[in-house]
């Protein structure tokens, strides 16, 4: 019998608290074990595909929790705005959180709970870019775009890559104006009104 107060849940939260102190490297079943306070295979009870399982569990909440954080984001703005604030919010959560940030997969996974969560993340996007008159295949190529960007600054960050004495803000900040002015010009964006 599952240890009474010990859920699924419980485990990945246990499983993030990990990554968050170690890296993703550090996300063995034994040391989430230790950290539940239970016996290695009692973690089967919970997580029956074991570490892959596991990892599976760690990869929908860290894209779930991304994706919870650009929406709240852009609640109530539009363009440029919503723009900016889903970009901070995306580099807020990878600095807080660089080694969870660092598990989010980056490639499409077989699996259907990801992909609904991966789905909420990009849709998010893709709602911030209907102010630019983007839809259909125009709305995905901006989206890559936007991902690309995000993503890009965030690894760059996260990984210690920039070291020069320049403030990191005020580079972020030159690149959401650099991708909100050509949202604003997109070549595939419908002629204004």
């Amino acid at each position: 019998m599952p240890r009474v107060g010990l859920n699924p849940e419980q485990v990945v939260d246990h499983a993030l608290g990990l990554i968050d102190e170690q890296g993703a490297e550090g996300l063995t079943l034994a040391a989430v074990a230790a950290r539940a306070g239970v016996a290695t295979p009692s973690l089967y009870k919970h997580v029956s595909g074991g570490l892959t399982e596991l990892r599976r569990l760690v990869a929908v909440r860290v894209t779930g929790e991304l994706a919870d954080r650009l929406a709240e984001a852009a609640v109530g703005r539009s363009g440029d705005d919503a723009v900016a604030a889903v970009l901070r919010a995306y580099q807020a959560y990878a600095t807080a959180y660089p080694h969870r940030y660092h598990a989010l997969p980056q490639a499409p996974q077989p699996d259907e709970d990801l992909t609904r969560a991966a789905g909420r993340l990009v849709g998010v996007i893709i709602a911030v870019l209907r102010e630019y008159g983007l839809d259909g295949s125009e709305a995905i190529h901006a989206a890559r775009t936007v991902r690309s960007m995000a993503h890009g600054f965030a690894a760059l960050t996260t990984s210690g890559a920039f070291q020069l004495a320049e403030d990191l803000t005020t580079t972020h900040d030159r690149l959401i104006t650099t991708l909100t002015t050509a949202l604003r010009g997109w070549p595939g964006a419908p002629a204004p009104r």
